[in-house]
């Protein structure tokens, strides 16, 4: 079971990716195959630049709310970018690579982690309701 800093964590990496135009959140829970790490994050990026700028910004955002990056891989083509906070690690995939690689399908035992991200000015009116209602 992931602790609660895992969690906060998770959530933290997941509003920045999201930030950045992130699909297809998705966040497991690891710990019991692997006592080291708590949460994979799963995120597909559009393009290679999409991928690199989803990974900065996580990395950023991360070592905002004090957290320390152990290491990062994968930057230079930004094809699958990995970057690793000890207890949660995040995997920015090219739609092509997460296709390929199928993490959620090698970690299908691993239970899904919900995923809270901030509501997007605006997203309220795009999908019918009123703004500010």
């Amino acid at each position: 079971m992931p602790s609660a800093e895992s969690l906060d964590m998770l959530q933290v990496a997941a509003a920045a990716a999201d930030a950045k135009g992130g699909t297809d959140l998705v966040a497991l829970d690891v710990s019991a195959p692997m006592p080291l790490v708590d949460v994979f994050l799963i995120v597909t990026g559009r393009n290679e630049r999409n991928v690199a700028a989803i990974a900065d910004e996580v990395e950023d955002r991360m070592i905002e709310a004090g957290h320390k990056r152990l290491r990062r891989e994968g930057r230079q083509s930004s094809r699958w970018v990995l970057v690793d906070f000890g207890d949660v690690v995040a995997h920015v995939f090219h739609e092509e690579e997460r296709s390929y690689y199928a993490l959620e399908r090698l970690w299908k035992d691993c239970p899904s982690i919900p995923i809270e991200l901030p509501e997007q000015p605006g997203a309220a009116a795009e999908a019918g309701g009123a703004p500010g209602a």
